[in-house]
């Protein structure tokens, strides 16, 4: 089964939902776990400040913010008996889903956990959708874990969807 689980990790709610559903899968696999984050620093420079201020103060504010994202993550893993590693990445102007993509690859994941937003329409069309780039470019499996909110169709090949409560016994 799964040996290495790679679960990027943005400190939303979908996130949130992904790392409790990388923990299922590798409680029941012995599986250990990477946690990802990525940082676009390109998110957090807002044209006002001066190059100074933003090396001293803008950048080092959000790796640190990072860094507690990873820590606090790791920590709750740990506390379940699960083998966690981190890693921080910051983003150079690639793709968010080719950075993911590459260090699944790179770390010798055999899952990725990755929770999306969920968008929807014109949403979807002027965001894009990172998670469904992954699913799409990824040489192996990927998890989605949708929104707690997101209602589901019903499937017309007759498929159900399972509540993750009900993984546990479809495995």
């Amino acid at each position: 089964m799964y040996q290495y689980i790679l679960v990027p990790i943005d400190g939303s709610k979908t996130s949130e939902r992904a790392v409790t559903e990388a923990s299922a899968f590798a409680k029941l696999c012995a599986a250990r776990v990477r946690l990802l984050h990525i940082v676009d620093m390109g998110e957090h420079v807002y044209g006002y400040q001066t190059p100074h201020s933003y090396l001293s103060q803008t950048r080092p504010q959000v790796l640190a913010a990072a860094r507690q994202l990873l820590q606090r993550t790791r920590s709750e893993l740990e506390a379940q008996g699960i083998l966690v590693d981190t890693e921080l990445c910051e983003s150079t102007g690639a793709h968010v889903s080719d950075i993911i993509v590459e260090h699944a690859v790179d770390c010798g994941a055999d899952l990725i956990v990755l929770g999306t937003h969920g968008r929807r329409g014109i949403d979807r069309i002027l965001m894009g959708s990172d998670a469904e780039r992954v699913a799409r470019v990824s040489p192996l499996p990927v998890l989605l874990i949708t929104p707690a909110n997101t209602k589901r169709a019903a499937h017309t090949s007759g498929m159900r969807t399972l509540d993750s409560n009900d993984m546990q016994d479809a495995v």
